[in-house]
Order: structure tokens, then sequence, then C-alpha cells
């Protein structure tokens, strides 16, 4: 090569170019690299997918959920998964019922039970316009469509349309009720729990478990299911006082201690069980396990 100046620069170059993609890539599969990545991925960018060893999942790079899964390879599996553990032992899962999910998001929760095996059936509803097509391709994707059967509306008191605030940088945090001057308001199709399954042919006695996480509405959306909380199913809930207020924080206990006794208020390190008229209203937000 040293009579040939240009083929020496071009091995070098090439090199040089191997060593280079080759640090990026160890780079970008460490924590940090991929947040690097994904948080400098451009608005051209609309969806990505993931390999998540046991599923897929495709998502948005622009929204919080979809980074974290790219970051960490799920987003609060774990969360499932101790949901799972709790029912378990309490002698509270049956194999043959059906997971009523208010709140799907784009399917992260929706593919955890799933693939759990901890119900046979999942009814899942979702009125973002943004989020319900990444929840029905990432049912498709996993071949779950057997199971899981989507619904693409609000769950609300009663049927016809509700103004809905979308957020920009959380889907998650996208609801029936404003939390942000800068959220985008449209309208979304709301029905009643029981209208969304009698339409679907979901006996309400096949419910094994509701989980909801619905960003403040969730006092509407009980109020139209009362013939589930009437048999005690299962509930699980993001509670949030900061939405309800204190007024709306009491009345909602109240409604939910008419159908349930007992809790499991459900912390980063431990269950604590309590009277449902005990719930605390100070804090602004926590999961809570209404047992039967």
């Amino acid at each position: 090569m040293s009579g040939k100046p240009w083929l020496t620069v071009k091995y070098w170059s090439r090199r040089l170019r191997k060593a280079r993609n080759a640090a990026a890539s160890r780079l970008f599969d460490t924590r940090f690299g991929r947040r690097l990545l994904i948080e400098n991925i451009g608005p051209r960018v609309l969806s990505m997918t993931v390999d998540a060893g046991d599923h897929l999942m495709t998502f948005s790079p622009s929204d919080y959920i979809g980074r974290k899964v790219f970051r960490k390879g799920h987003f609060e599996r774990e969360a499932v998964d101790r949901l799972i553990v709790i029912l378990r032992e309490r002698g509270l899962l049956r194999k043959d019922t059906t997971l009523l999910e208010i709140g799907a998001n784009i399917g992260t929760q929706t593919v955890y039970f799933a693939l759990s095996g901890a119900y046979a059936h999942i009814v899942s509803i979702e009125p973002d316009p943004r989020n319900f097509p990444l929840l029905a391709l990432n049912i498709r994707q996993n071949r779950l469509e057997e199971k899981v059967r989507l619904v693409n509306c609000a769950a609300g008191e009663i049927e016809g349309e509700i103004d809905f605030f979308l957020n920009s940088a959380n889907h998650g945090k996208s609801s029936a009720i404003r939390q942000s001057p800068r959220d985008t308001k449209i309208s979304v199709p709301v029905k009643p729990v029981s209208e969304i399954l009698a339409e679907l042919s979901v006996d309400s006695d096949s419910i094994g478990l509701v989980w909801m996480d619905i960003e403040g509405y969730e006092p509407v959306a009980c109020r139209s299911m009362q013939s589930l909380l009437a048999r005690r199913v299962p509930l699980y809930m993001e509670f949030t006082p900061l939405f309800y207020g204190p007024g709306g924080t009491k009345a909602f206990i109240d409604m939910l201690a008419g159908f349930y006794e007992h809790c499991l208020v459900v912390f980063e390190d431990r269950e604590d069980e309590l009277k449902v008229r005990d719930l605390p209203g100070s804090f602004d937000q926590y999961n809570v396990l209404f047992l039967p």
C-alpha cells in the first residue's frame, strides 16, 4: 500500500469507520446510550419497534412511555407481575376469567397480562386516537388477537362524545380532565362499561379483575359499572386525590365503600391493608386494589 497513498487513506478510513461504528454500538447498547439516542431522534421518526425478548413493542419515540420502553425494555412490567402475585396469594386469580382493562394506552400492560396467562381473555379500552393504532398493532404483532378484544372509546356514564385532552409529551397523561393549558382538546366517543361488555357479548360475571388508569376519570367510569362493583370484582386503579379534589375524593371513597370494605394500598416497598373508608385523601396519587 506504500506505493499507492490513496489505498492507504481508504484502508485507514475503513478501519476508523469500523472502530467508530463498533464503539457506537457498544454505547447504544447501554441504558445511557439508549437514552441519548431516543432523546435525540428527530420528529420524522413516527414509530419504533423493539424486541423485548418475549414480545415486540411498537411505540412513538416522542412519547414518555415509548422512551421508557426503549431505554428499559418495558414499561412498569414489574407492577403487573407484582399484582398477579398479590392476587394469587389471596386466592383471587382464576384463569378462566376476563380482565377488563380501562386505559390500555399502547398495550404495554395488555401484553404483559396476556403473556402471563393469568386471564383467559382481556377486554382493553383506549380512547386516545394516537395510542389506539399502536395498541392494535402491538396486539396483532404479538399474535394476541384471539385473547384480546379492543375498544376505541372512553368509559363514561352515558353513550355519546366527551371532550378529551391530549398531552403532547406523555400520551399516558391524556385525559377527559384538562391537566395543562397546553393540552389539545378533541372529542372522543364514550360508552358505559356495561354497554361495552354487552356489545362484545362478554358476560359481566366472567370479569375477574378491573384494571384502570384513566388520569382522574375513575369516578365516572366506576359509576358506569356498578353491576361489577356490586359483585365486588377485584378493582385495581391509580387513585388520584389531586385530580378529584377534597370533596370529590370523599364522595368517591364513600361510593367505593358502599361496595368494598377492604383494600390494599400498593406502595413501592410494601402493601398496606386498610378499610376503604380510611383511604388517605392527602396523597396526590397512589395505587390501590379493592378487595372482594
